[in-house]
Formats: structure tokens, C-alpha cells, sequence
């Protein structure tokens, strides 16, 4: 037994010494030399791979902030927005101003009305659209307030010369547009539905859009083709009834709007049209009276 067991170990023993001395195919070599390696260039492929992401990501955020550094002041809604508004804060100084050094036979009872209708709208109108305008709103707050006291000096004025019938035709015309404009306000969003739930083609597009004629972004600039109406129906107004702040101001927005239209949101054609209009038909009453008070006198 212990011989057959003796013979067992030895038999083992030389089995594998043999299987030692034996050589390993040239292909196992070759797979594992070439794993280490692979596996090597993959992880600096995959670390490469990252950085160059990490360097585009970085890139192309560099890239964005030029973009935005680069945004001058022509394309700055901001910009054109002040602007309009010191020109429209010129407006209200204009009445102001008028108040304390002007008569009140100077004062236009429609350019009156029209400018609180405008200034009425063009508050909420700077209040809601993007970016938002505080320092306009404010102007147009103070506008309402100054065109009322402007609208007070006249009708005393007119009453004080003996005008009672024509005073009475202006406090109705003012009565009307008030009663008419909160109808307006009240239904506007019950008619809108109605026309939109229509699906009436491109009725029902223009009632939805977003400066359709159910917003304030349509009526605000609307409001403006008022004030360059009176100023077209006007165009041989006498020299002496022409205020020039008032005019200046008018003229100054009219350029300034022009611009401002086409950069906020919604961006809003209608007032840029409008402007354009305003700033022509200010600007010839402004000349007319610089050269009345200024160039022909001398």
C-alpha cells in the first residue's frame, strides 16, 4: 500500500514538472501582453475624451460670454428704453412746464385728451412687457396726472370766458371715451375666447397673438397713432400755439421708440410705425416754431 502510494506521488510529481517545462502558445502571450496596454489606452482615450469636453464646454461657455459682452448699446432694449423714458419723463415736464410759464390758451384740448388716453395705456403697457420698464411707468403715471391739471386750466379758462357750451361738448367726448374704454377692459377677454374657440383661421391666430388686439401691446401704440393724427390734422397749426418742450419731447420719443419697438418682447410693429410717424410730424411742428421764434425774427 504505502508502495502503491509511493509510486502515485512520484507519478504527480513528474507530471508536473513536465507540464512546467512545457511552452506557452505564442497566442496567450500575445493576448496578455497586448491586455495591459489596451486597457491603458483606453482609460487615456476616455481621460483625453473628457478634458477636450470639459475644454469645448468651457469654449463654447467662453464663447456665449462674448457674445453677451459683446451686446452694445444698439442692441440693448435696456438702452432705448431709457431713453424713451427721459424722453417721455420730457413730456411731463413739458406740461409741468406749461402749467407755471404757459397760458392756457395754448393748450390743446384734443392733444389733451389724447395724451391721457396714451399716457393711461403706455403705463400698463411699460408694466407688463419684457424687459420691464419701470421708470417709463412712472413717467406715464405723472403724465396722467399733469394732463389732468392741464385739462382743469382749460375748462376754467374756457368757462371763464364765457365757452359753456364747448366746455360741455368736451366733458361729454371725455365721458364717452371712458364709459367705452371700460367696456372694452371688462369684455375683452369674454370676446376673445369666443373668437379663438371659433377656430376661424387667421382670425383666430390675430385674436390670440400675443400683441393682437385684445393686449395692451396693440391699443398702447394705437394710442400713439392718436397723438401723430392730431399732430398731421394740425400741420398749419399757428406758430404761437406750438409749445415747444412739448414738441421736443414728442420728436425725441417718436426716434427713440422707433428703435425700442424692435427689441422687446413682444416685439411690437405697430409701434415702431407709429413712432416713425411721430417722430416726422413732431419734428415739422418743432422747426416751424424754432424758425417763427428764432430765425425770422431776427
Amino acid at each position: 500500500m504505502i508502495v502503491i502510494y509511493g509510486r502515485a506521488l512520484l507519478r504527480s510529481v513528474v507530471a508536473t514538472r513536465s507540464f512546467a517545462k512545457q511552452p506557452v502558445p505564442l497566442r496567450h502571450l500575445q493576448l496578455s501582453s497586448a491586455a495591459v496596454p489596451e486597457t491603458r489606452a483606453l482609460t487615456v482615450r476616455r481621460m483625453t475624451t473628457g478634458a477636450g469636453a470639459e475644454k469645448q464646454s468651457a469654449g463654447g461657455g467662453g464663447g456665449e460670454k462674448k457674445k453677451e459682452a459683446k451686446k452694445g448699446w444698439w442692441s440693448s432694449a435696456e438702452f432705448w428704453g431709457g431713453l424713451g423714458a427721459i424722453a417721455g419723463w420730457g413730456m411731463t415736464g413739458a406740461a409741468i412746464n406749461d402749467a407755471y410759464f404757459a397760458g392756457p390758451e395754448i393748450i390743446s384740448a384734443n392733444m389733451t385728451g389724447v395724451m391721457l388716453v396714451y399716457s393711461s395705456l403706455f403705463a400698463r403697457w411699460a408694466w407688463i412687457v419684457q424687459p420691464r420698464n419701470t421708470l417709463l411707468c412712472a413717467c406715464h403715471v405723472s403724465n396722467v396726472i399733469a394732463q389732468c391739471n392741464q385739462a382743469r386750466r382749460l375748462i376754467e379758462y374756457k368757462q371763464a370766458n364765457g365757452e359753456h357750451a364747448e366746455v360741455r361738448q368736451y366733458l361729454e367726448k371725455g365721458a364717452m371715451v371712458a364709459v367705452v374704454g371700460a367696456i372694452a377692459v371688462v369684455g375683452s377677454g369674454t370676446m376673445q375666447a369666443a373668437i379663438v374657440g371659433m377656430n376661424a383661421g387667421p382670425l383666430s391666430a390675430i385674436a390670440a397673438a400675443d400683441a393682437g388686439p385684445f393686449t395692451v401691446h396693440f391699443w398702447a401704440p394705437m394710442s400713439k397713432w392718436l397723438i401723430s393724427g392730431a399732430s398731421f390734422l394740425d400741420l398749419n397749426r399757428p406758430t404761437d400755439k406750438i409749445s415747444i418742450a412739448q414738441y421736443t419731447a414728442l420728436t425725441a420719443t417718436g426716434a427713440f421708440f422707433s428703435r425700442y419697438a424692435l427689441l422687446v418682447n413682444p416685439i411690437n410693429y405697430v409701434l415702431c410705425s407709429v413712432n416713425i410717424a411721430l417722430f416726422g410730424s413732431s419734428s415739422w411742428h418743432l422747426g416751424r416754431k424754432i424758425k417763427a421764434d428764432y430765425i425770422d425774427k431776427k
